[in-house]
């Protein structure tokens, strides 16, 4: 079965187009090589997908012949992805929340306050310095 073909059918990608896509951008490796949408993929083979800023890694276990539900899939690859790929995926959240994007406008209440906040707190520590 066609890699892009079979990361469809075991709900990887909601379309055949984007997993094709996937493909060509280079997100897609079997066996630690970079491949395109018409490869082959065999059982035992190995796969790393780059999806959402995480490396998952797979083992195909069987070829399905359609398109499987989400209860099926994992009896047709194996998830090895380690754990520490999706802490990664968290902090990355997390740290997006404290941060503005350039030009959204103006501070909000909350942001000025946290900025006042932590002006004289700076502004404190800086005074005690100078005092010692």
């Amino acid at each position: 079965m066609r890699i892009d073909k079979y990361l469809w059918c075991t709900r990887y990608y909601k379309t055949r187009n984007i997993a094709t896509e996937a493909c060509k951008k280079g997100h897609i490796s079997v066996n630690g090589q970079q491949v395109k949408p018409s490869r082959e993929v065999y059982p035992t083979d190995k796969l790393t997908v780059r999806k959402n800023q995480v490396n998952y890694q797979l083992t195909v276990l069987d070829i399905p012949g359609n398109r499987v539900g989400a209860k099926l899939v994992d009896v047709y690859r194996k998830d090895t992805t380690p754990a520490d790929a999706f802490d990664h995926l968290e902090l990355l959240k997390m740290s997006q929340k404290h941060y503005r994007a350039k030009g959204t406008g103006r501070p909000t209440k909350k942001d000025r306050r946290d900025i006042d906040d932590y002006s004289d707190n700076y502004l404190d520590d800086i005074t005690d310095l100078e005092n010692e």
